[in-house]
């Protein structure tokens, strides 16, 4: 049975996670650059600057954890990393499918 690429199917919510604090820091950048925020005298546009960045750094992360989950079928050569290699091998194996595949509730 071959297995069907489905696209973007893999960890959606990280995706989507990135994408919106993506649109999210470069509106908030943009804002800060152009739009002139005066409140009792005080300038705010470099809060919304500032915040703009961090709300970009923090979607990659969401990038990464996107990316990782769309890694398909490492390769299990033997080489010569030992078994702190291939336990850290199963444990990045076993968190990307249970980031990947979507929890069923069972019934009782």
């Amino acid at each position: 049975m071959a297995l069907k690429y489905e696209g973007l199917a893999h960890c959606k919510l990280a995706l989507v996670f990135a994408v919106v604090m993506d649109l999210s820091g470069v509106v908030c950048m943009l804002l800060g650059v152009f739009a002139s925020l005066e409140f009792e005298g005080q300038d705010f546009g470099d809060l919304l600057v500032y915040s703009g960045a961090l709300l970009v750094l923090f979607s990659m992360g969401g990038w990464v954890i996107w990316y990782s989950g769309n890694i398909e079928g490492l390769a299990a050569a033997k080489d010569s990393r030992g078994a702190m290699g291939h336990a850290f091998d199963r444990l990045a194996r076993n968190l990307s499918r249970q980031i990947r595949l979507p929890r069923t509730q069972s019934s009782p």
